[in-house]
């Protein structure tokens, strides 16, 4: 994340423009952090006068709809359909803050056999 961020450095130093992708995962790694404020500013390469904006711009962002980026989740006991002949398209569920995407009918069946 650190070089993520450096990639948003004007000439003088300052972080600017950092996209609202970003922002999020920012804010994501900041709440999932176990350790102390300041290890974590100083684990991006900043400090905690710099990021108070960023962090208030992330949790607005949050607040009006943006979520996290996508990032699978493997579900045990679920077998991979890649190969077989099920029907192709694309599914979204959507609960709580979480979204869960199935490419293929037979696995969101399969998944819904399980958590039932």
């Amino acid at each position: 994340m650190k070089k993520k961020l450096s990639s948003f450095r004007s000439e003088g130093g300052r972080v600017t423009k950092v996209s609202d992708e970003l922002l999020i995962e920012i804010l994501a790694a900041w709440e999932n952090w176990t350790g102390s404020a300041k290890d974590f500013y100083r684990g991006i390469g900043s400090n905690q006068k710099k990021m108070a904006r960023m962090m208030g711009k992330a949790k607005q962002l949050r607040r009006d709809g943006m979520i996290n980026p996508f990032q699978e989740v493997a579900i045990e006991g679920v077998s991979n359909t890649w190969e077989a002949n099920p029907i192709s398209c694309d599914i979204e569920v959507q609960e709580k803050d979480k979204i869960i995407r199935f490419r293929k009918v037979d696995l969101l069946v399969e998944y819904l056999k399980k958590v039932s």
